[in-house]
């Protein structure tokens, strides 16, 4: 085992102040450093990095870029926007993302680096995403108050009608995962005819301009108040093939301000070409502020055809092809967690106890730990996967059975896993004070209603490495 040493005695050995040596350890200068217990870890063969990182600039000298995140959830964007949590180190591809200056955690992890990006406005309407959240970010040191419990429409009309000054000001990005259950193949595919209002509640006139499929459009008048330099929208895989539903959402977006933005042609990014361990799809909708943009940017992104350097859609790293690494399996990312009769993580030992109900319901199949995940869902009970499904329920993964292992469904950390959250992502929470307990049957529906953090940081750092191609030198 490596050993490791303090930060005043690895300042004292280079000959510099301990405060140096914490910065380059805050800054992920030094591979193998590590935190614990609020005190940083150096292994003891670390050499003194050079003043300046090869490569690119250093982030270090560059401005935070401000997030306003809309439909947050418990933050799978968010986080992968702010970087910064470990994934396994079979999830990143050395090779094609060389300047992604990763820490390993152990043999199997890495962590991330941290982005420019700082979440500055969160929402939601569902209390136990806001207590999830703001469990896990306040650790980040983003405060409570950046998460407002409120629907998106009641915080437009606040800020329209009563004149009070609802949203920040100085935000570079707006991202929102409007609500996906009517454009979802697992839904009623109501589209924007819903029938649930903004707050989730059933609408028992005509469907109006408030109503859940229509939500977008109120996050189209958020982009309007805040004039992002970017915004980024994105759903469900299903809204591709509900009638022309993008071409209208796309042409919506490009009259923000009188027709201010840019909007990019949507693209459906599947999580597993990015290290994600599972099959999800998702359709991710590019806006960019005109005036903001270089000459060249706003000439190269107003083509039929992008040069691929200006392509904001992050480069494939997983799949089949030269350079690509092998997709991510269900395996990789399990194989480490206990049992849950033997885990301490209260996420391990919570799981589904459905009752198996017929190879004619969803969630009555099996994963295989050979393969990429299934695509891990909002629902609870019956729609969660098995880890394991017996012979007699038509299960043909038996090795773990045939172990002496027992039929069960996914757990909640095991589907955490599965979408990439970290597990210092604590999803089992008792209520404290004015924070709603977050429960097993909401910690599934949290975890299925988030983008998967390692997409997010793909998306974010492509990003954050165009920053200045798309806007010049000038944040």
């Amino acid at each position: 085992m490596d050993s490791y040493i303090t930060a005043a005695e690895v300042a004292a050995k280079w000959d510099i102040t301990a405060r140096r040596v914490q910065l380059y350890c805050a800054e992920d200068r030094i591979p193998g450093a590590v935190k614990h217990s609020g005190i940083w870890l150096i292994p003891s063969n670390a050499t003194r990095p050079d003043r300046i990182k090869s490569g690119k600039k250093c982030e270090e000298v560059k401005g935070a870029l401000n997030v306003l995140s809309l439909f947050s959830g418990c933050g799978g964007m968010d986080l992968g926007f702010e970087g910064g949590f470990s994934v396994l180190k079979a999830s990143v591809n050395s090779k094609i993302n060389s300047h992604w200056r990763v820490r390993a955690v152990d043999k199997q992890w890495v962590r991330l680096p941290k982005t420019r990006f700082k979440t500055v406005f969160a929402n939601d309407i569902r209390p136990d995403a806001k207590a999830a959240w703001c469990h896990y970010f306040s650790k980040l040191g983003v405060p409570e108050s950046a998460y407002c419990l409120d629907s998106i429409v009641d915080l437009v009309k606040l800020h329209k009608e009563n004149k009070i000054k609802v949203f920040p000001t100085n935000v570079d990005i707006v991202t929102g995962g409007f609500p996906c259950q009517d454009f979802s193949v697992a839904g009623k595919r109501k589209g924007f005819n819903s029938d649930k209002s903004h707050n989730g509640k059933a609408i028992t006139d005509e469907p109006s301009v408030e109503s859940r499929g229509q939500l977008y459009m109120w996050m189209r008048e958020v982009i309007s108040i805040v004039q992002p330099k970017i915004f980024i929208a994105e759903n469900v895989k299903g809204l591709t093939n509900l009638a022309d539903a993008k071409e209208i959402i796309e042409h919506d977006f490009s009259t923000v301000c009188d027709g201010g933005y840019i909007v990019i042609p949507a693209r459906v990014l599947l999580a597993a070409d990015f290290g994600v361990p599972q099959s999800r799809e998702r359709v991710i909708f590019y806006g960019f502020k005109k005036s903001a943009l270089t000459k060249q940017a706003l000439d190269a992104l107003s083509s039929s055809e992008i040069p691929s350097e200006y392509d904001p859609y992050p480069q494939i790293t997983h799949g089949v092809g030269s350079d690509l690494l092998k997709y991510v399996t269900t395996f990789d990312c399990l194989y480490d967690l206990p049992e849950p009769e033997d885990a301490k993580d209260a996420s391990q030992r919570k799981y589904s106890k459905a009752k198996y109900m017929g190879r004619h319901c969803q969630g009555q199949s099996e994963i295989n730990l050979n393969s990429i995940g299934p695509t891990i869902r909002s629902e609870h009970h019956g729609n969660i996967e098995y880890r394991r499904l017996s012979e007699e329920h038509g299960g043909t993964h038996t090795e773990e059975l045939k172990a002496g292992l027992k039929e069960r469904r996914l757990t909640i950390r095991e589907c955490a896993r599965i979408q990439t959250f970290p597990d210092d992502y604590e999803f089992i929470l008792a209520s404290e004070g004015d924070r709603k307990s977050v429960s097993a049957s909401d910690a599934y529906k949290l975890i299925g209603n988030a983008v998967p953090p390692l997409l997010g940081f793909h998306i974010a750092m492509r990003l954050q490495d165009n920053w200045e191609l798309y806007f010049g030198t000038d944040k």
